[in-house]
């Protein structure tokens, strides 16, 4: 399912963010959205999980403006998108609750009451979904431990395995290794190539080039309150159309 922003422009106030953003992910790709801090790639993943409207422009999913349907309808789309903030937002419970809960909160109300009667959880009224989200980030071994003690970089893992046991057409991740470990940003890298090729569309905000020269197909550079250059990343970084693009990849842009 395509999730695109159609002329996208927003202002805090009488302080642009950006104006006429227009991107979009495609099933199975993963888009990476550069830019310096205060360029706005927050804000604009935010409008693509459709927690927020913009100033101006649209936001198509499944062929749908989100904003034009019924809120009921706008419901249902948000549920098919998962987001991974910077701050894990884990709870005080064990770790495969904390996986658990989208899955819970995106079943109707009926399924939910007879699951946790029933006592199961997961996809299908099972934990499957739990343990194989936990086993994709390497941490299955601590599904019964308290998410309390985990360590920053767990957390994250946690995070993510939580977006990912749902099942999302999209995954939007809002610089998804800051301030983490070599190990635990490798295996989280691995776990976007993962959720790839599940055909899964993932867009991820990073500041980090090289990790969008890693894990991306396709990057998004985000530059003085607009999108100035979008495609592939070898050509982006490489044999970028835009000379601000060439400036701010060389680190000659100074923000």
């Amino acid at each position: 399912m395509t999730l695109r922003a159609d002329g996208v422009g927003h202002a805090f106030g009488d302080e642009p963010v950006f104006s006429n953003v227009s991107l979009a992910v495609d099933p199975g790709e993963v888009l990476a959205i550069i830019g310096p801090s205060g360029a706005g790639k927050t804000t604009l993943l935010r409008f693509l999980g459709l927690f927020e409207r913009p100033d101006e422009g649209s936001v198509v999913f499944d062929g749908a403006d989100v904003w034009a349907v019924p809120e009921a309808d706008r419901l249902s789309l948000r549920r098919r998108v998962g987001m991974v903030f910077q701050d894990a937002g884990l709870f005080e419970a064990d770790v495969a609750r904390n996986v658990e809960y989208g899955l819970r909160v995106r079943r109707p109300w009926g399924e939910r009451l007879r699951d946790e009667l029933a006592g199961l959880v997961g996809r299908n009224g099972t934990a499957e979904a739990v343990r194989e989200s936990l086993e994709l980030v390497g941490l299955a071994d601590k599904a019964d431990q308290d998410a309390a003690s985990l360590s920053g970089g767990e957390a994250q893992r946690v995070s993510f395995a939580r977006a990912l046991a749902y099942d999302p057409d999209v995954l939007l991740l809002d610089e998804p290794t800051s301030d983490l470990d070599p190990r635990n940003t490798a295996v989280i890298e691995e776990a976007v190539r993962a959720a790839r090729d599940r055909g899964i569309g993932v867009v991820v905000a990073t500041h980090d080039m090289n990790q969008a020269r890693r894990v991306a197909d396709r990057v998004a550079v985000l530059l003085d309150g607009g999108v100035v250059e979008v495609g592939p990343v070898e050509r982006v970084f490489e044999t970028p159309d835009d000379e601000r693009t060439r400036k701010f990849v060389a680190g000659e842009l100074v923000y």
